[in-house]
C-alpha cells in the first residue's frame, strides 16, 4: 500500500524540519521546499496527496497558488499556515479554496488531525469561489492574535460560504457588532444591506412595528405605511443585538418568522417573504433566562445554530498591546496628535481588568491621544488614568487598627454605575440608564420577596410597601416569573 505524500512549502527551515519529522512518524511520505516555484512544479507533475503551504514565501504568496492548484488538481487539498494571524488571512484562505487555515504557532497534534481529515475528506465542491470582499488589510475589522481570536477568525472564515444563523455572546464592549459586520461583509449576502437593531433600546410596545413594519392606520399615529427592519434588510443581514431583552410577544412572532420564512406587518394581512440572514447577539446568559421563563427555549435553538463566544478582554491580555496601538493609530488618522506607548505602559494596560472590555480600551486610548502632553505614554500616565476611570472596588483595610469600609448596597451600586459609565466614556451610552439601574435593583428585590412569601403577592406587596396592583404591574413589566405557592 502506497503511503500518502504530503508536500510542504515554507521558507522557515526549522518549520520544515519539525513538520517532516512529525508527519514521517505518523506514516506519511514528505517532500518539502522553501519556495512556491518548486511546490508548483511538483503539483503540475502530479505529485503529492496533500499540500501544506505558508503564505509569505520569497517568490510568491501561498494564497495565490490555491486557485491555480484547484484548476489543475481539483482533488488536491491545501492546508494554509501563516504567521500573519489576521481575520483577512483566514478569510482569503477559505474563500480561495483552502481546506483549513492554521495560524502560527500551531499545535502539532492539531495539524496532524487536520492532515488526517483532509486526506479522508470526499471530493471538494468545484463550484466557483466568490472573491474576497475587501483585499486591503489596513482597516482590519477585528484585532488580536490570541488563540481565542484565532478560533473566531477561523469560524468567521468557514461561515463566508454558508448562510447560517449565528448567535454571538459576550460581555458588553467585546465587539459583538464587529463580528456581525464581518460575517456580513465577507459572506454571501455582502452585496445586500446590513441592518442592526438593538432590542434594549426600543420601547417594548414598538418592537413589533420596528421589526415587521406597520400599515397606515394600524394604530394611533400610523399615518403612513412603514417598512420594518426585516423588509429593510431584504437580501442582506438583520442583526438583532441584545436579543435577550426582546419581550415575550415579539419572541413568539420572531420564532414564527424563522419557522415559516414569512411575516405580516402590524395591521397587515398580506404575508411578506423574509429574505434575510439572522445574526443575533446578547450579553446575557440565555440558558439562565430560559430557566427563569424570560426567553423561549425553542427560539434559542432556532437562533443558536452557530454559537460564537467573544472572550472578555481580560481573557486575552496578549491582544491588548496590538489593540492599544491600533486605537492610537486610528486617533492619529482622525486628526489627534500621534502617540506611542513604552513597555511600562503596555504592561500597565495588561494588568488592568477592563470591565468595559475593548470599548473601554478604545476610549482610554483616544482620551490619552487628545489630552496627554507626552508623545510617549508611560506607565505612570496609564496607572493614573485607569485608577481614575475604574477603581478596583473598596480599598483594602490598612494593616493596623480601624474598621474596614462596609460593602453597602450604595457602594455596590456606585461601583456598578462607575463600571457602566467607564464602558461608555465616549458619550454613546443609552438614554435609559436611570430605568436600567432601577430595573436591576427592583428585579432581584421583588424576586427574593416573592420567594420569601412563596409566591403570595398580597404578603409580598405588604412587605415591600406597595399596592398590590402596583406590584403586579412591576412583575409584568420586569418579566419576573411568578412562583405559585400558598395564598
Amino acid at each position: 500500500m502506497t503511503l500518502p505524500t504530503v508536500l510542504i512549502a515554507d521558507d522557515d527551515r526549522s518549520i520544515r524540519t519539525v513538520l517532516t519529522q512529525a508527519l514521517g512518524r505518523s506514516g506519511y511520505q514528505v517532500r518539502s521546499t522553501s519556495n512556491a516555484a518548486t511546490l508548483w512544479r511538483w503539483v503540475e507533475e502530479g505529485e503529492g496527496d496533500l499540500v501544506i503551504t505558508d503564505v509569505v514565501m520569497p517568490d510568491e504568496n501561498g494564497l495565490d497558488l490555491i486557485p491555480r492548484i484547484r484548476r489543475v488538481r481539483p482533488e488536491l487539498r491545501v492546508v494554509v499556515m501563516s504567521a500573519q494571524s489576521t481575520l483577512m488571512t483566514a478569510v482569503k484562505a477559505t474563500q480561495r479554496g483552502a481546506f483549513e487555515y492554521l495560524p502560527k504557532p500551531f499545535d502539532l497534534k492539531e495539524l496532524l488531525a487536520v492532515v488526517g481529515r483532509a486526506l479522508a475528506a470526499p471530493a471538494p465542491d468545484l463550484a466557483p469561489l466568490a472573491p474576497v470582499a475587501r483585499e486591503g488589510e489596513e482597516r482590519l475589522p477585528l484585532i488580536g492574535r490570541s488563540p481565542a481570536m484565532q478560533e473566531i477568525y477561523r469560524t468567521i472564515a468557514r461561515l463566508t460560504t454558508a448562510d447560517l444563523t449565528v448567535m454571538i455572546s459576550g460581555e458588553s464592549g467585546t465587539g459583538k457588532e464587529l463580528v456581525a459586520r464581518a460575517l456580513h461583509d465577507y459572506g454571501r449576502r455582502r452585496a445586500g444591506p446590513f441592518v442592526p437593531i438593538n432590542m434594549a433600546a426600543i420601547p417594548r410596545e414598538l418592537i413589533e412595528s420596528e421589526l415587521f413594519g406597520h400599515e397606515r392606520g394600524a394604530f394611533t399615529g400610523a399615518t403612513n405605511r412603514n417598512q420594518g427592519r426585516f423588509e429593510q434588510a431584504t437580501g442582506g443581514t438583520l442583526f438583532l443585538d441584545e436579543i435577550g431583552d426582546m419581550p415575550p410577544e415579539a419572541q413568539t412572532r420572531l420564532l414564527r418568522v424563522l419557522q415559516e420564512g414569512e411575516f405580516t406587518s402590524v395591521g397587515g394581512r398580506q404575508p411578506i417573504r423574509a429574505n434575510v440572514r439572522i445574526i443575533a447577539a446578547t450579553h446575557r446568559d440565555l440558558r439562565a433566562s430560559i430557566r427563569a421563563g424570560q426567553f423561549r427555549e425553542d427560539l434559542f435553538y432556532r437562533l443558536n445554530v452557530v454559537p460564537i463566544r467573544l472572550p472578555p478582554l481580560r481573557e486575552r491580555a496578549e491582544d491588548i498591546a496590538d489593540l492599544a496601538r491600533h486605537f492610537l493609530d486610528r486617533a492619529r488618522e482622525d486628526g489627534l496628535p500621534a502617540k506611542s506607548l513604552d513597555q511600562g505602559a503596555v504592561e500597565a494596560l495588561r494588568q488592568h481588568r477592563w470591565p468595559g472590555n475593548v470599548r473601554e480600551l478604545e476610549n482610554v486610548m483616544r482620551r490619552l491621544a487628545a489630552l496627554c502632553p507626552d508623545e510617549v505614554i508611560g506607565a505612570a500616565t496609564i496607572s493614573g488614568e485607569l485608577t481614575e476611570v475604574e477603581p478596583d472596588g473598596p480599598a483594602e483595610p490598612a494593616s493596623g487598627p480601624g474598621p474596614a469600609t462596609p460593602d453597602t448596597l450604595a457602594s455596590a451600586v456606585e461601583r456598578h454605575i462607575r463600571t457602566f459609565l467607564a464602558a461608555h466614556h465616549d458619550g454613546m451610552a443609552p438614554s435609559d440608564i436611570y430605568d436600567r439601574v432601577l430595573a436591576e435593583v427592583e428585579r432581584p428585590l421583588i424576586q427574593l420577596t416573592l420567594a420569601a412569601t412563596r409566591g403570595n403577592q398580597i404578603r409580598a406587596a405588604s412587605m415591600l410597601g406597595l399596592n398590590r396592583n402596583t406590584l403586579r404591574k412591576k412583575i409584568r413589566d420586569l418579566e419576573i416569573p411568578v412562583v405559585r405557592g400558598l395564598s
